[in-house]
């Protein structure tokens, strides 16, 4: 069986394709005014000494409401993890996003941790 991972982490502030099509999807929404602002690894999330997290999207809602979404092609444990401390310590709502297949309809299937 051949399975694709990640090849290695990408510069930080450098989207993955997923992201940058999950950004274009943002920017839509924000033309239709869902969406007031994102900014693409905007908030770095402290958790512990010595360990944060940067959800891969913060995004202001145009009513003023704050969420974080995590974009994830596949999760592995230690993200998991991660996104559901920050959703207990951080009054945000946090959304993980995972690409559907094509065959399953594409777009992006949605997981609430808040």
């Amino acid at each position: 069986m051949n399975r694709s991972y990640a090849l290695g982490r990408l510069k930080t502030g450098q989207m993955n394709k997923t992201e940058a099509e999950y950004a274009r999807e943002l920017e839509l929404r924000k033309s239709a005014g869902e969406i007031a602002w994102y900014r693409f690894e905007g908030l770095k999330l402290r958790l512990a000494d010595k360990t944060f997290y940067t959800p891969d999207f913060a995004v202001m809602l145009s009513t003023g409401e704050l969420e974080c979404h995590e974009v994830k092609g596949f999760w592995q444990d230690d993200a998991r993890v991660k996104i559901k401390v920050a959703a207990d310590q951080y009054p945000f709502r946090f959304i993980a996003l995972r690409k559907r297949a094509k065959r399953d309809g594409g777009g992006f299937a949605v997981e609430d941790f808040s």
